[in-house]
């Protein structure tokens, strides 16, 4: 039965994967919404469905008193990644920041060694190392880096960028008695602060067309919503060195739906990249495909 309840968190962590595969479209389809406009409007869209059901079932509302440092830490997760991966991209070409920023499933699976009761194998490692290869190739389309001092501040938020989202992730597995009713937290104050970042910084762009306001809330509702809520039940849960391995999935399943939207070109990296991050997932997850103990 316990087998059975890790499996299900498991693959109800990797639905998150899926749904942040649909980032890049949604933000693509949004129009010009400044990054943290549209941070802010997404985070709050997230945190409507919580709000919800917290309205509707008063006695979870309890789940709210957290100790002061799950709310930094779920915050800090939270709004500090994507604060930092937005300075990341103004300041360092978009290559060279997404793919130091994806770094953080191969930090998970290898951090998650020093969680209590997790055991660390080669196969882990190796399944993450085969996903970022895959990530590299798509990211880098095949081509070179271009690593110039000039864009050091962009490369150190790009790595702290890939820590943070690390660090959440492993310590929320520390929170696993915490409910994820306390995302919907998360999600409102990454909202106010989102929306502070962008009174501060940004000039206000509105999405232009029905179109647009659709991809926002689709935005919202789920690679910026849902998935929050699944990944936060996922790593608490699962099994999160094969949920690390198979995040890799997430910038393979965007190229795959971009190419079907039109915003992408098929072609042989794609191929190889899937071989790669498919048979590294695959690898991290051998134990629990083969019903074996880790």
């Amino acid at each position: 039965m316990a087998e059975t309840s890790h499996l299900r968190a498991t693959l109800i962590g990797f639905t998150a994967v899926i749904m942040w595969s649909f980032l890049a479209l949604f933000t693509a389809a949004s129009g010009k919404v400044p990054p943290f406009q549209l941070s802010a409007i997404a985070f709050a869209i997230a945190s409507i469905p919580g709000i919800a059901v917290l309205a509707a079932r008063p006695a979870r509302r309890a789940a709210l008193r957290q100790p002061a440092k799950v709310w930094v830490a779920g915050i800090g997760g939270l709004f500090g990644y994507h604060f930092l991966y937005f300075t990341a991209l103004r300041n360092a070409p978009a290559v060279d920041a997404g793919l130091i920023a994806y770094l953080w499933p191969l930090l998970i699976v290898v951090g998650s060694a020093l969680l209590p009761g997790e055991r660390l194998k080669w196969h882990h490692i190796a399944g993450a190392v085969a996903g970022f290869a895959g990530t590299a190739l798509l990211v880098t389309r095949g081509g070179g880096l271009t690593l110039s001092g000039a864009y050091t501040l962009g490369y150190i938020c790009a790595f702290l960028c890939a820590f943070t989202w690390s660090g959440y992730s492993l310590i929320s597995r520390s929170f696993a008695k915490v409910s994820t009713d306390v995302v919907t937290g998360f999600c409102l104050a990454t909202a106010v602060l989102s929306l502070v970042c962008h009174v501060l910084l940004e000039t206000t762009v509105w999405p232009a067309s029905a179109g647009e306001w659709l991809a926002v809330i689709g935005l919202g509702l789920f690679p910026v919503g849902l998935a929050f809520y699944a990944w936060d039940f996922g790593v608490k849960r699962g099994n999160i060195q094969v949920l690390g391995a198979a995040s890799y999935a997430a910038p393979l399943l965007s190229t795959i739906i971009l190419i079907l939207f039109r915003f992408g070109e098929p072609g042989w990296r794609v191929v190889v990249a899937c071989l790669l991050i498919t048979g590294g997932a695959v690898l991290a997850a051998r134990e629990m495909i083969l019903g074996k103990k880790s």
